[in-house]
């Protein structure tokens, strides 16, 4: 075995041993609140059959893990060592899920592996099951007088290829487990890898190039290292094979380690004898069984295991030293937005059971709904946020339960139809799709018999020629007009009502995110949109009324100066005989001309209520009220109630206890790391 460095009492002395328990204290304070601190920490990686167990057993100086249970295959294990020199017998304690409390101790010390499986079926079972990988780590502390102060993250061993119950994706799952494990730039990486396997032909060593390319915070260790010195007859080659040349940096340094084979239930004492003879066996080999031995001075040090632990906790005490003023600092950064947050929680949770403050915030909440609604429909929306709920035509056709204009074959081309769009462009693209639709309307065929009718019974009132024929003309246009426009202006408007539903729920998701705390109130929230929903409502049916009464002004007799009837005329009229019934081909004649009189005026009808009255009036009808009344209706509506009725909307039983939850889970989390802070601003007052 190598010299002890000269560096021995860094690891060895009250302080490194004061500044450790802290880190202990605070990586297990981290791991039960979810908290993601820079800690100097060891995580071991490497593949399946390369001895990451049989090391961990070594750093804890006894064996745990005799009957070889798969303890934490599927989860990392966070090993806290403490060295406590009074704990003869080994102390075992494993951390509670979703806690900083540790459990009793469990004894014999060879029942920890297969509580760890327990915690870790019980843990899968939860998470999807059995055969599943989960990131989410299992906490041992084990204080004992041959343990070394160290912490070293197990994590579960790569393997090519699932075993028979499990996913085909377990291998990809476990990989990218341990590499994000590894990844965080605080961590040093212990890879394993057995010596047999040459360097060029390492299975895993891609995966550390690409977690630490320049190998700054990697040691390399070598496992099972006997079985690789019966390999070896002359110095030469142990050399070279110690040196890793052409396949490690120059700055690579790796350690070479043989541990225990025997298996069976033995003292810890026994243990740690086996390990410190297996160490001497080795150098003992490399000194005599090997032709000119091998460069001692050069790999001495890296030969044992010995040698490894004593460089481990040399190089995590240096980091927890250099990092101590950096990780206080963080804590008092961290306790404090903890800190606010748990004052938050508490304020939300008073005004979760307080009248007025309910109120407060109900109306905060609505007049927020009320602004961003406003600012969607009349400004425009520009958020990427609110951009995905955009939708193209198609959709919005679709979503609104109209998918085609009635009468209408075919869709017309409408600009910007396939772009995502809500709100007010959404509002705007809905009317030219209405003007495009009516565009498109054709004027129906009017039969002999129509005609006739009109005709004969303008005759009876003394018009006869191109004046009762004109008359008739514009009598069949207001009809057709009446019978086509009138369920088009009705699609429109249910159209334009559910763009403006959907434009609400929107914005008032928008104005109350998931931690709303009215969020959870689900009587309040609908009540919300039943009284937008009702207020739109109010709005369709007034203008239903207006674009009918529109309608029946557009085809009244009274209109047909304002659509060019003067325009229309009979050709080759002037010699019917008033008091003669007209020859047959002259009533075809009459027919054929009041038809085409008939659609140029159904088209100038078609035309003024589709391009100037319809849009004019029904953007005033829906957007004027928003503007000016919206805010005080919804406020009347919610608000003008007794306490004890508005309070019925925020009955939820679980509401409350939800939000308690929270706080009582932040106050958790501030009352640990505030312990932790204390206990790092006491160390530097102390060093």
């Amino acid at each position: 075995m190598g010299p002890p460095s000269d560096d021995a009492d860094l690891y060895t002395n009250a302080e490194a041993i004061l500044r450790f328990e802290a880190y202990s204290r605070l990586q297990a304070a981290a791991v039960a609140f979810g908290e993601s601190l820079p800690i100097p920490e060891i995580v071991a990686i490497g593949g399946q059959s390369d001895g990451k167990s049989s090391l961990l057993e070594a750093f804890l100086g006894f064996k745990f893990n005799v009957r070889e249970v798969e303890m934490g295959t599927r989860r990392p294990l966070i090993c806290l060592m403490v060295h406590d020199p009074t704990a003869e017998t080994p102390r075992c304690r494993l951390q509670a899920e979703d806690s900083e409390e540790f459990g009793s101790p469990i004894y014999p010390e060879t029942a920890v592996a297969e509580a760890i499986r327990e915690m870790t079926e019980a843990h899968l079972r939860q998470t999807g099951g059995i055969g599943t990988v989960s990131a989410k780590p299992i906490v041992l502390r084990v204080e004992f007088a041959y343990a070394p102060n160290l912490t070293i993250i197990d994590t579960p061993g790569f393997i090519l290829k699932a075993r028979q119950g499990e996913g085909d994706s377990t291998p990809n799952d476990i990989l990218e487990m341990v590499k994000a494990q590894a990844a965080p730039p605080n961590r040093l990486i212990l890879f394993l890898q057995q010596s047999s396997v040459e360097w060029c032909s390492s299975l895993w060593m891609h995966v550390v190039q690409e977690l630490d390319p320049h190998f700054q915070r990697t040691i390399v260790v070598a496992s099972k290292f006997d079985n690789r010195l019966k390999e070896f007859a002359e110095r030469w080659e142990v050399d070279r094979y110690l040196s890793a040349a052409g396949y490690l940096s120059a700055n690579v340094k790796p350690f070479f380690v043989a541990l225990p084979k025997e298996r069976t239930i033995i003292k810890s004492s026994e243990w740690r004898e086996q390990i410190q003879a297996v160490d001497r066996d080795c150098l003992q080999h490399l000194r005599k069984e090997i032709a000119g031995g091998f460069d001692e001075e050069r790999f001495g040090s890296c030969i044992g295991f010995g040698n490894l632990k004593r460089y481990l906790e040399e190089e995590l005490a240096r980091r927890y030293r250099d990092a101590a003023p950096a990780t206080l600092a963080l804590l008092q950064e961290r306790s404090n937005t903890l800190a606010a947050e748990l004052a938050q929680s508490e304020s939300k949770l008073h005004d979760m059971q307080d009248t007025a403050s309910l109120r407060r915030l109900a109306m905060k909440q609505v007049g927020g709904a009320v602004t961003s609604f406003q600012e969607m429909l009349l400004e425009g929306v520009a958020s990427p946020e609110l951009m995905q709920h955009g939708l193209t035509l198609e959709e919005e056709r679709a979503a609104s339960g109209t998918p085609q204009w009635p009468g209408v074959q075919g869709a017309a081309d409408v600009a910007n139809a396939e772009l995502r769009l809500l709100g007010g462009a959404s509002f705007e693209r809905s009317m030219a799709d209405f003007q495009a639709a009516v565009t498109q309307l054709p004027f129906p065929g009017v039969g002999h018999a129509s005609v006739a009718n009109v005709l004969l019974s303008l005759s009876l009132k003394g018009a006869g020629g191109t004046a009762a024929a004109a008359r008739a003309a514009q009598d069949v246009a207001r009809s057709a007009a009446r019978t086509l426009l009138l369920p088009l202006l009705d699609r429109l408007i249910a159209r334009l009502a559910a763009v403006l539903l959907r434009t609400w729920h929107i914005a008032v998701d928008h104005a109350a995110p998931q931690d709303s705390a009215l969020r959870p109130y689900v009587a309040f929230n609908a009540e919300l949109r039943a009284a937008f929903q009702a207020f739109v409502g109010g709005l369709e049916e007034h203008c239903r009324g207006i674009v009918r009464h529109q309608l029946d002004v557009a085809t009244s007799a009274y209109a047909a100066k304002a659509h060019s009837i003067a325009a229309l005329s009979l050709a080759d009229d002037d010699d019917c005989e008033e008091n003669m019934p007209p020859a047959p081909t002259q009533v075809n004649k009459t027919y054929s001309s009041v038809c085409a009189m008939a659609e140029r005026h159904f088209m100038a009808i078609r035309r003024s209520v589709a391009a100037e009255e319809a849009p004019a009036t029904l953007k005033a009808a829906f957007l004027e009220p928003i503007s000016r009344r919206l805010a005080t209706d919804l406020s009347i509506h919610l608000f003008a109630r007794t306490d004890q009725h508005f309070m019925t909307w925020f009955a939820s039983p679980g509401a409350v206890e939800v939000l308690t939850a929270k706080r009582d889970g932040l106050a958790r989390r501030v009352e640990g790391l505030v312990r932790c802070k204390n206990e790092f601003a006491e160390l530097a007052r102390c060093l």
